[in-house]
């Protein structure tokens, strides 16, 4: 700039001194509707600096008052800055404290000013919620979204979490069921989502994610297996609910045969199969639980069904005892399957052996009333005698 300024004075300087020198200066006429003007080039030429050097004056002064403009205006913006910054660690600190009135006030006053105002907008609004005030807390979520422009995933989440806080969890759901479309294997969407689905019982839902949960490790396997379970108990009931034993069965029937094989399952299916009345169903499915392998949640469900054919179910009993060994569990069973068909005698046998290995208040309470059947009150007072000896002994003092 410079440059061409003193290039264009140099060419004035010309233009002017030439004709001074040569004595001969000009004449320039302007002329317009109302006046004239008469000058020489040299007068002329003179007005011309003059009018540019006014000029870059001018340009000179805007130039520094607007730099003085920006400065100002640096100045304050970068104390606005500094001030959020400071008052963001100390809403950390009150956030270690559990002090969620100053961590919202804190995070949400210069917040705009912030490194990143959307994360102090959220966790404000996350500090609101845990004083119950859901206004403050979703005027701090609107302003995040403002700020996030197209990445709303933070906010969505945050929504989220504030919604299952509220207990609105079909809200929350709602929510969940868009957040997967967009991360369906985002760890903290993932948690999210096994606390809506496990309240608002959407099951199907559940079972959808476990797989994601794998990959993505949300959780230990003893934990999603746990999830998988609830699931399937959930579903479960809803069959139960929707067509009784009937639904229940055709349930059954489409699982797989390694979910049939599942214990807990079994268990699980012979619970609600009784419930339905459906003992017949139930004794079928212990008895093949049974033959697989043996397990004591299984046993213990033997005396609750009612069939026309108990036969099965003390023959199944005495195979375990030959295989696992006469345990009190399976003896005592056994004797409450023979009572339930008037065989005194032999219940009450297989009371002596369970009892021989270990004492029980139930056993000898059942074995009393085996004695009683027998004729033999004064055996029959003596074992209940030593069940309440028992269960005395066992029951903690009061103090």
């Amino acid at each position: 700039m410079l440059k061409v300024f003193l290039l264009f004075l140099l060419l004035i300087a010309g233009i002017v001194i030439g004709p001074m020198i040569a004595g001969h200066q000009g004449y320039v006429l302007i002329q317009t509707d109302n006046w004239n003007v008469e000058t020489s080039v040299t007068g002329l030429a003179i007005m011309l600096i003059l009018s540019l050097i006014v000029i870059l004056l001018v340009e000179w002064l805007l130039r520094r008052l607007l730099r003085t403009g920006a400065k100002t205006r640096g100045w304050f913006s970068g104390r606005k800055r500094n001030r959020a910054r400071a008052q963001t660690q100390q809403a950390l600190l009150k956030l270690a404290e559990g002090d969620y009135g100053q961590v919202e006030k804190l995070l949400s006053r210069n917040a705009d000013h912030a490194e990143q105002p959307v994360v102090n907008y959220l966790l404000a609004a996350e500090a609101a919620q845990q004083r119950n005030d859901e206004m403050r807390a979703n005027q701090h979520l609107e302003r995040a979204a403002e700020l996030a422009g197209s990445d709303q995933l933070p906010v969505e989440i945050t929504r989220v979490r504030i919604q299952l806080a509220r207990n609105e969890d079909h809200a929350a759901r709602h929510g969940i069921d868009r957040l997967l479309e967009i991360a369906p294997r985002h760890p903290e969407v993932l948690r999210l989502a096994e606390q809506a689905y496990l309240r608002t019982g959407a099951w199907s839902s559940l079972q959808d994610i476990l797989p994601s949960m794998e990959k993505s490790r949300v959780n230990d396997e003893t934990h999603r297996a746990g999830l998988q379970q609830q699931a399937w108990l959930g579903l479960m009931n809803q069959a139960m609910a929707d067509q009784g034993s009937e639904g229940l069965k055709q349930w059954w029937g489409n699982q797989s045969r390694k979910t049939r094989h599942d214990v807990v399952l079994q268990v699980g299916m012979i619970e609600h199969l009784i419930e339905c009345d459906d003992h017949e169903m139930a004794q079928q499915i212990l008895l093949e639980g049974l033959k697989r392998q043996y397990d004591e949640r299984l046993i213990l469900l033997m005396p609750r069904l009612k069939t026309g054919n108990p036969e099965q179910l003390e023959k199944a009993l005495r195979q375990q005892i030959k295989q696992h060994g006469a345990t009190p569990l399976l003896h005592s069973t056994l004797g409450q399957l023979l009572m339930k068909h008037g065989e005194w005698q032999q219940a009450s046998d297989a009371f002596r052996e369970a009892l021989k290995q270990r004492p029980d208040a139930f056993d000898y309470a059942w074995l009393a009333d085996a004695l009683d059947r027998e004729h033999k009150p004064e055996e029959a007072a003596q074992m209940r005698r030593e069940g309440l000896l028992l269960t005395l002994k066992n029951t903690p003092a009061q103090s």
